[in-house]
């Protein structure tokens, strides 16, 4: 007897030569054909067989397993789905269906727009709508790359998701780290005379000077106007016009040219969607500019990095560009290395404000125009705790991650839906985590913050599951993730779809027709327990987490092939099994 081995790039073969038949005494093959991934563990059975007739009898054992009706593991499966006319957003009118896109693609890429736009009825950004995107190192707010990207979507006829508000991924960190004074040194001093608007009669303030709009530049002493101590500035702007129409400068201090320095301020307004900006000049300087600073009818401290470019500096307060009445409190200018951490409540306040004003400022931005945010994302951790950064791994050379947690603690995701309902209370509000179809523990502990956080009387209309799945997920763990998040009675989505068919990324992988058919199989499993477990009234989409295979995040290079459209966006057998099973069939 004798047992071979035969190997190429995609399947191994177990034959048994010379099988003895006893009725005919002649000799007859036996193969079984296997996968590589599955060969090991059946050779091992096979191999610790002690005698040629016992391993004879495991191979026929392990060929019957495979000749049974049903196939437990999948393991022998090469369906194949055929062709459908039409596009995945027409495919059904239950709910959207929609694809990732990103920013570059989309706008220069003719045939990745031409594709997006056939088959996405809605998209999430990838990336431009996220902390890091959005805020600059000054902590102002730059919308024009996510303007242009939502532009082009709505002129495609896409509708956009909001992605997202509370993550601790893609954070701007420098800005974060001036936030919570992360630089070192000696005890700041506040370079400006009177910040805080103390010293002063009427409406004039010592040390201050009004350059334009003086008569819109007042005083006040009304508590519910100051921030802090007695006194501070009250700005009336009539009507709309240039910031520079109304402004307010310091006395000029002495710098250092080339040295960075952060100035902080507090500002409210009468009613929110204020607008303001800061600018810079003095003996010897050149003009510079922040962006420009929204205000709500809350107290938010503002922060400005600027690097001086002479000997002498002053600072104006630049408001005239937006009507409305404003309040101005406790304005500093330090030396930005010579900052001290913020401690104990005033720490927990200059975090807390920062993620107020980025929520506030990024869903007023878009009121009216994106009608649903992903506002807390993955806020557990496998275990079913809350992520903190003690619980989580974050690379060496990671700049872009900070924790809310850290600083807030549990009451961070309430305080994001509470800013976020507050900016736009017609949206609809989603809490987005991950592996939950694999992990009941982390999909009991999401559904529990969920209720903890409604209890506290957190607006929430939704939880997405992101669905970054292998292709031989447990299936049982898909239909009882839905049925629990179903049993909620919230709006539920997959939020960022996308099936690996190889997760080690084994190198001289190929899309071969098997494993091209496991994953099309796994695409339509999910859509298929998506729409029998979730009531219709609940489903609220299902976003595929990208539109080619080379332009995943999982594509490694070409070890993984994880999306509908191949590299030169021909449509994949994982298209058409969703395509059917959004149809029903």
């Amino acid at each position: 007897m004798l047992l071979a081995k035969q190997t190429n790039r995609s399947i191994k073969t177990l034959a048994i030569t010379k099988q003895w038949h006893t009725s005919t005494e002649k000799t007859r093959w036996a193969v079984v054909v296997l996968p590589k991934h599955q060969l090991s563990f059946y050779e091992e059975i096979i191999m610790k067989k002690h005698t040629w007739k016992n391993r004879l009898l495991a191979v026929a054992a392990v060929g019957t397993l495979f000749a049974c009706e049903k196939d437990p593991i999948n393991i022998l499966n090469t369906s194949t789905y055929t062709v459908e006319d039409g596009t995945l957003k027409a495919a059904t009118s239950a709910f959207p269906v929609g694809l990732s896109v990103d920013y570059d693609l989309f706008l220069n890429n003719a045939q990745y727009r031409t594709v997006a736009t056939a088959e996405a009825k809605s998209t999430t950004f990838g990336y431009h709508m996220k902390h890091g995107a959005l805020v600059r190192n000054d902590g102002t707010i730059d919308f024009t790359k996510a303007d242009a990207l939502y532009d082009a979507c709505k002129t495609a006829g896409i509708e956009v998701f909001g992605h997202t508000l509370g993550w601790h991924q893609n954070q701007n960190a420098t800005y974060m780290k001036i936030v919570t004074g992360g630089g070192s040194g000696p005890t700041a001093v506040n370079l400006l005379s009177n910040g805080s608007f103390e010293n002063g009669s009427g409406d004039n303030f010592n040390n201050w000077s009004k350059y334009n709009g003086g008569s819109s530049l007042l005083g006040t002493t009304v508590a519910a106007e100051v921030q802090s101590g007695s006194r501070a500035l009250k700005v009336v702007v009539a009507a709309d016009g240039n910031p520079w129409a109304v402004q307010l400068a310091s006395d000029e201090f002495a710098t250092t040219s080339g040295k960075t320095y952060n100035m902080t301020f507090f500002i409210k307004s009468a009613s929110a969607g204020g607008q303001m900006r800061i600018s810079t000049g003095g003996t010897g300087s050149t003009a510079q500019y922040s962006g420009n600073y929204s205000t709500s009818t809350d107290w938010v401290q503002k922060t400005y990095s600027f690097t001086a470019n002479g000997a002498m500096t002053r600072v104006l307060i630049d408001i005239g560009s937006k009507a409305n009445t404003y309040f101005v409190d406790n304005v500093q200018v330090v030396d930005a290395s010579a900052s001290v951490p913020p401690t104990g409540g005033a720490l927990v306040t200059a975090v807390d404000n920062a993620m107020k004003d980025f929520i506030t400022q990024t869903v007023t931005h878009y009121k009216g125009k994106v009608k649903a945010w992903d506002v807390v994302n993955e806020p557990m951790v496998e275990s079913g705790n809350l992520r903190t950064d003690a619980n989580t791994t974050v690379a060496a050379t990671a700049t872009d991650v900070f924790f809310w947690s850290k600083y807030l603690g549990r009451n961070w995701g309430l305080k994001a839906f509470q800013y976020a309902a507050a900016a736009d209370p017609t949206a609809d509000l989603y809490i987005n985590d991950y592996n939950l179809e694999t992990n009941s523990v982390k999909l009991d502990s999401l559904i529990g913050y969920v209720n903890e956080l409604k209890g506290k009387g957190a607006k929430i209309d939704g939880i997405g599951t992101q669905m970054h799945i292998l292709w031989d997920a447990p299936r049982s763990g898909i239909d009882n993730m839905f049925k629990k998040l179903a049993a909620t009675g919230l709006k539920i989505r997959i939020s960022e779809l996308d099936v690996r068919i190889n997760p080690n990324k084994k190198t001289q992988f190929f899309l071969s027709k098997q494993f091209e058919s496991y994953q099309a199989d796994m695409y339509a499993y999910i859509v298929r327990s998506y729409m029998a477990n979730v009531p219709a009234a609940q489903q609220a989409g299902i976003t595929i987490w990208g539109i080619s295979d080379d332009t995943s995040w999982l594509y490694s290079n070409g070890l993984d092939f994880p999306l509908l459209f191949n590299k030169d966006y021909s449509k994949k057998m994982a298209y058409y099994a969703v395509m059917q099973a959004l149809k029903g069939k």
